[in-house]
């Protein structure tokens, strides 16, 4: 079995990954501020309108990419350079063997059985519905998780996926995973990094391409790196500047790997959206992924 370099942490409560790696902003049930407000009344004066937590705090910001039609908008883009397709919806069976190290990937935003998000999924599933085509593929998804290996799980369970795809309630369990550990996370730290609704999808997208670990070729290790280097707008940052350089590192770690290194959804994608200006991530828009074109007017 070929040991992944990549530390995820999906296992973990999403509560303690924000808390360990907003690196500088409060985490947790930390106060966010103690001070008076800009309006120049003491603190007592309006204690109760104050958020006390991140949480709070967030739920105070305009919805930005969790707004139902953003969101529907960045499954849409992201499924283009997972799928080719606008699809999303049609990829809850899909699963694929590519050699890329990842062992299997499949379902919505492409759980593998190498970085723990699939073994995540079928064991949360499994909680719920013990008797489900995956449940007794556990020990060898066990067994795999962190390796390229597909031992024991050959041959019977890319067809036990798909048989499982056919209930609604294992697809809602997919969409239940990405948003618990990708898309909610993403999304909320960006939101504490005062990025719009653009932003917002990049680390999104940054997070399901190099999954949510610390290491430097994970997510939280990418934003770690360009905080050296750049300024988030909550930091006094310029937004467009902090994204082009968000993006530079990404691509960079993306360059390195031996296989599925290409850049479109950076370079005829996310990039083309920035150098229009369309931090709101507002329709019409058009891009290219892998030499084709793609739109979505409204």
């Amino acid at each position: 079995m070929k040991p992944l370099t990549r530390l995820y942490l999906i296992g973990a409560p999403v509560a303690i990954v924000a808390t360990a790696l907003f690196a500088g902003t409060p985490g947790g049930d930390k106060p966010i501020y103690d001070e008076a407000s800009e309006t120049g009344r003491a603190p007592q004066d309006d204690e109760n309108l104050k958020p006390k937590t991140d949480q709070e705090l967030i739920a105070k910001l305009p919805p930005g990419l969790a707004d139902p039609a953003a969101k529907e908008r960045a499954a849409q883009v992201i499924s283009t350079a997972e799928n080719s397709t606008l699809n999303w919806r049609g990829q809850y069976s899909s699963i694929r063997n590519t050699g890329d190290g990842n062992g299997y990937t499949a379902g919505v935003i492409g759980f593998t059985s190498a970085a723990h998000s699939m073994l995540q999924l079928v064991e949360d599933y499994t909680k719920s519905h013990p008797d489900n085509p995956l449940a007794s593929f556990l020990p060898a998804l066990r067994k795999v998780d962190g390796t390229d290996s597909v031992e024991g799980l050959e041959p019977g369970f890319p067809q036990a996926w798909k048989q499982a795809a056919k209930e609604p309630d294992f697809r809602k369990a997919q969409d239940a995973t990405r948003d618990k550990y990708y898309f909610k996370p993403a999304v909320d730290l960006a939101k504490m990094d005062g990025l719009g609704t653009l932003g917002q999808f990049i680390y999104y997208d940054a997070m399901v391409l190099h999954g949510p670990g610390i290491d430097e070729r994970s997510f939280y290790g990418i934003r770690d790196s360009v905080r050296k280097k750049a300024k988030s707008p909550a930091e006094g940052g310029k937004e467009k500047a902090y994204l082009n350089a968000f993006l530079d590192e990404t691509r960079d770690v993306l360059r390195t790997r031996k296989t599925l290194n290409d850049t479109s959804r950076i370079d005829t994608a996310q990039r083309v959206f920035l150098e229009k200006d369309n931090v709101q991530f507002k329709p019409p828009l058009e891009w290219k992924m892998y030499g084709d074109d793609f739109s979505i007017k409204r």
